[in-house]
């Protein structure tokens, strides 16, 4: 059973980090300060609970701070990692609701052609260049968005994996639910076996009457033209009732008129609207 967890990273007791504890992001940035992973530690490990937010972790860790943790209290410039059904998504602590975080946690390897620090990347069948704009991980695995280097907000961006596969293309709305589902679907291929495949393309098996409207018009007129029995037009000629319906101990009027029927054309060798025709036009003379 997939378990959901969040952390908690506090800045480090390093002289280095001195200038950037309880800062504001917004603040950060005007400096061009970057959120480094490597100035942080984890602090706190915690399970998350069923519709847990940012906001309801950060009120329940100033309601309860855990006890045995070497942390202090939850306050700006601390990052909040959340792992939900494996989807993992960073937030910087502000004074008020928080920053998502892209590439805080980095999971690339020095074999990975994709980083957060990707900048001048060429795509295959891509003209232009493409940066690294924002990444996520799911699953444990990292992704990236890449923002022409040209064209900018203006244009459509890409999602790589790390290995530079396209994941998602004409991406116009960052990891929206639209792309999350894609890379899931890119992480898990259906698999097509060669059954599969076969009772895909193989059709269901049809009544009479859907043969009789499958095959069109014109057979089913030819069936009427043949067939006796005129409330079975199905896709079968000639077909008369299984089991003659008895009223009362005795076979009905109706199917003795069909039985009798069968009994003319069966010696005559002609059809009943042909034995009609030459009835009608022997009347007429």
């Amino acid at each position: 059973m997939e378990i959901n967890q969040f952390a908690l990273y506090q800045l480090k007791n390093i002289p280095e980090n001195r200038m950037i504890r309880f800062r504001s992001y917004k603040t950060l940035q005007e400096e061009h300060i970057q959120v480094r992973f490597e100035n942080y530690e984890q602090t706190y490990l915690g399970r998350m609970k069923p519709g847990d937010t940012p906001e309801k972790i950060r009120r329940r860790l100033e309601e309860q701070p855990p006890r045995f943790a070497s942390c202090h209290s939850l306050s700006v410039s601390d990052v909040l990692v959340l792992n939900c059904q494996g989807e993992v998504t960073s937030y910087y602590v502000e004074k008020e609701g928080f920053v998502v975080l892209a590439g805080f946690l980095r999971l690339g390897s020095s074999s990975a052609l994709i980083s957060y620090d990707t900048v001048d990347f060429h795509i295959e069948g891509k003209a232009g260049s493409w940066l690294a704009y924002d990444s996520i991980i799911i699953d444990g695995r990292e992704f990236f968005l890449m923002e022409h280097t040209t064209y900018g907000a203006q244009g459509a961006n890409v999602v790589l994996d790390a290995d530079g596969k396209i994941v998602a293309d004409n991406v116009f709305h960052g990891f929206d639910e639209t792309v999350k589902q894609q890379i899931r679907e890119y992480m898990n291929p259906q698999v097509q076996t060669p059954e599969t495949d076969k009772k895909r393309m193989e059709k269901p098996e049809m009544e009479n009457w859907q043969k009789s409207y499958e095959n069109g018009e014109y057979l089913r007129s030819a069936e009427m033209t043949e067939e006796q029995n005129y409330n079975m037009i199905d896709g079968r000629m000639n077909n008369l009732p299984s089991k003659p319906r008895k009223i009362g101990g005795r076979i009905s009027v109706l199917d003795r008129l069909h039985l009798k029927q069968a009994e003319i054309v069966r010696r005559s060798g002609k059809s009943v609207p042909q034995m009609e025709a030459e009835e009608m036009e022997r009347r007429r003379k």
